[in-house]
């Protein structure tokens, strides 16, 4: 996975300066009164619409209606350091973190942090007890200072091998966020792919996940009607269909990820608005761009993959949030257009 309120400026401010590198976000006089006894967590099981939010993006690009068409969004990225002991590093354009946050709760989003690290970090806290423990303290603990409503861990990916540590891993993570209140979700393989990685997420740890966020995305050559289309319909069917009949993941746990970009031959990316301002057909999933043919998901097919997640999940996930478009074509919009939803 990749990539204006100006009331809450001066407090943004505070946070910036307050910041160290082994405590990504100041404790604020506002953030102690948070470490209250919380109320007993309750899974929420409605039907989600969740995006992420990398911080190379500029927070302005994006119109503040936006956020109404989502539910859940995570910040990207809260990262383990490179020495892999549990302990993080510095949170990335906290300045923007404060923005997307602040604009998130005005709009009753549900905001969250995700996590992500090389592989071979994450697969060595996960292994040691001492550096699981740090680790897991450490972003319970941001996510309190920071009045997160919960968490998404995105490693990338875990296979065979550490299949059990993950468990471990996610087990303590659910059980100090579900104390504290907050939802835990993670961030998964399409699975359409044989191997270890697909094997990577065992059903043992389904109970302390409260959804999946599949990533039906970034699949080129898989289908072989469509081989440069990186996200088919015929894959998100197929990956749904492993996930909730091979895997036997619960439907109310299932999250189907959509992209808002679109890859050429090479697997070079452009965001979906890029082709939307350049007045392309955006209905169909193949455009033309300075010469360049790109493969992505239009309007037509966001609105049948939102139907079979309608139908047989119970959401969707979009990657990501600064890549569709603010007007009426919005790939967003379309997908609320066809859940029926108002907002």
């Amino acid at each position: 996975m990749y990539k204006r309120i100006l009331p809450v400026v001066g407090a943004l401010i505070f946070f910036v300066t307050s910041c160290k590198k082994s405590d990504p976000l100041p404790e604020t006089e506002a953030a102690k009164s948070i470490e209250v006894t919380p109320t007993p967590f309750i899974e929420d099981n409605s039907f989600k619409i969740v995006a992420y939010m990398p911080s190379y993006r500029d927070p302005a690009t994006i119109n503040p209606s936006k956020y109404k068409m989502i539910t859940h969004l995570f910040y990207a990225f809260l990262e383990p350091a490179d020495i892999a002991d549990g302990s993080l590093k510095g949170l990335s354009q906290p300045m923007r973190f404060g923005t997307v946050s602040a604009n998130a709760k005005a709009n009753k989003v549900k905001f969250g942090i995700s996590i992500y690290g090389a592989k071979t970090v994450l697969e060595n806290i996960a292994k040691s007890a001492t550096a699981r423990t740090k680790f897991v303290t450490g972003i319970v603990d941001f996510a309190k200072r920071n009045n997160l409503d919960g968490v998404d861990m995105d490693w990338e990916y875990p296979t065979t091998e550490s299949a059990d540590n993950y468990n471990l891993l996610m087990r303590e993570l659910s059980t100090e966020l579900h104390k504290a209140n907050k939802f835990l979700s993670a961030a998964v393989t399409p699975a359409v792919y044989a191997g270890n990685i697909r094997d990577g997420i065992k059903s043992e740890v389904y109970p302390y996940i409260d959804f999946f966020n599949i990533m039906q995305y970034d699949g080129q050559n898989w289908d072989k009607d469509d081989p440069n289309q990186q996200a088919t319909y015929k894959m998100s069917v197929y990956s749904t269909d492993f996930w909730l009949n091979t895997k036997g993941l619960p439907k109310n746990k299932a999250v189907l990820g959509m992209p808002l970009y679109g890859k050429n031959v090479t697997g070079n990316s452009k965001a979906y608005r890029e082709f939307e301002t350049a007045g392309l057909d955006i209905r169909q999933d193949k455009v033309t761009l300075a010469g360049v043919d790109y493969w992505f998901n239009g309007i037509n097919t966001i609105k049948q993959k939102t139907q079979l997640a309608k139908d047989r999940a119970n959401g969707i996930m979009f990657w990501e949030f600064a890549n569709d478009s603010n007007n009426d074509n919005s790939l967003i919009k379309a997908a609320n257009d066809q859940l029926g939803r108002k907002y």
